[in-house]
């Protein structure tokens, strides 16, 4: 199926808009965060500014797909190496269930936590560590924007997966060559959606338990 791109950051509002019938306090806590994602890149490094004039479109928009892409799951979403909370902030804008942004660098823990706490959104719990070092718990949904390799991600966290456990990877335009470098059980999990925000990004979306695939594998 041929996927429309977002090409202008009002294409991208509308198709928010239409795919998440956003309420005019969701609009609010969008355009708010938007707004101090600008403004506290001028402190840190959260986004290449370059693409501050097509914010919408390249961040905006492109988390929220991952949400689209995760259908009417529930429970627990953990967003690993969240960054300036992309796609996790964006995605707790647009949904109720509980969000963890998994993010070691303190001054972005910081922005994180700034963010949460303006826009009062009380489900968003941020754990400034490695992830290595967070407790396990069963995740509905695994997301992963900017973390590491294919390999390394799954390494670092399957065991917070279960059977149902939902994977939103965006991998650019590697993201075929990074699954095929899985081993066989491991590339039957997923399969490779277009990005709407660039011709040449694909995500991977996955679905179970891929520390059981490794098990059954022995």
């Amino acid at each position: 199926m041929t996927v429309e791109l977002l090409t202008s950051e009002a294409e991208a509002r509308s198709w928010i808009g239409a795919a998440f019938a956003l309420t005019e306090q969701q609009w609010a806590q969008l355009d708010r965060f938007a707004a101090m994602l600008v403004e506290e890149n001028a402190q840190q490094n959260l986004i290449a500014a370059s693409t501050i004039s097509t914010l919408w479109v390249r961040h905006i928009a492109d988390s929220a797909q991952l949400l689209a892409l995760d259908g009417a799951v529930e429970g627990l979403w953990i967003d690993l190496g969240s960054g300036p909370g992309l796609p996790g902030l964006v995605a707790a804008i647009l949904s109720p269930r509980p969000m963890l942004l998994v993010e070691s660098r303190r001054r972005r823990c910081d922005f994180l936590r700034a963010v949460a706490g303006e826009l009062d959104l009380a489900h968003v719990e941020v754990a400034e560590a490695p992830l290595e070092r967070i407790e396990t718990r069963p995740a509905a949904t695994i997301s992963a924007r900017a973390f590491a390799p294919l390999d390394k991600l799954i390494a670092l966290s399957t065991r917070f997966s279960t059977e149902s456990t939902r994977w939103l990877l965006p991998k650019g335009r590697n993201a075929v060559k990074e699954l095929e470098s899985l081993p066989q059980p491991w590339q039957g999990m997923f399969h490779v959606e277009q990005s709407r925000t660039d011709a040449d990004s694909q995500i991977l979306v996955g679905m179970g338990n891929i520390g059981a695939k490794q098990r059954g594998k022995r």
